[in-house]
């Protein structure tokens, strides 16, 4: 019986993994977003985030990143995305994503809110849309709730910068 009872249990967070990144196929219809937030993203950072006002955005530029305390943020990430020039797996591959438009890494069957967004990932459009994908960009396939805490998501492109040179 306790067998059974950790067979499911190991079967559950599995699938509560890939439906974090959409699934198990990028031709799949996209998967619902997952209920578990940052949970599986919290780092510890030296740099404390800067307060913002009622309805003021906070900017990249304002932060003081750590791109070491980003590779543990990126962690929850690699399940669907790698940085190995043209290895798509979930997601598209993340070789030299910043600075590379939106829908372009050859292969990979993105969703025509991402083909046709124009977008170009920048530090600050990354900064953005990785708070929230599916808020920044409806439709995209990317099911990842995002990384709510500025801080970490700020740690998090400077680690996608670094892997980006």
């Amino acid at each position: 019986m306790k067998r059974n009872f950790l067979m499911g249990a190991a079967a559950l967070a599995s699938l509560m993994t890939l439906s974090a990144c959409g699934g198990a196929n990028n031709n799949q219809a996209e998967a619902p977003a997952a209920t578990a937030t940052d949970t599986a993203m919290a780092v510890e950072t030296p740099a404390a985030a800067p307060a913002a006002a009622a309805g003021e955005k906070l900017e990249y530029a304002s932060f003081t990143t750590d791109a070491a305390a980003g590779e543990q943020v990126f962690a929850a990430c690699r399940t669907c995305h790698v940085f190995d020039e043209g290895v798509n797996r979930v997601g598209p591959s993340l070789h030299k994503v910043v600075g590379r438009p939106s829908g372009s890494v050859p292969g990979f069957n993105y969703s025509d809110a991402n083909k046709n967004s124009g977008v170009t990932w920048t530090p600050d459009v990354l900064f953005e849309y990785l708070e929230d994908p599916k808020g920044f960009m409806p439709g995209t396939k990317m099911a990842f709730p995002g990384v709510k805490d500025a801080q970490k998501r700020a740690n998090l492109v400077a680690y996608l910068e670094a892997q980006s040179k």
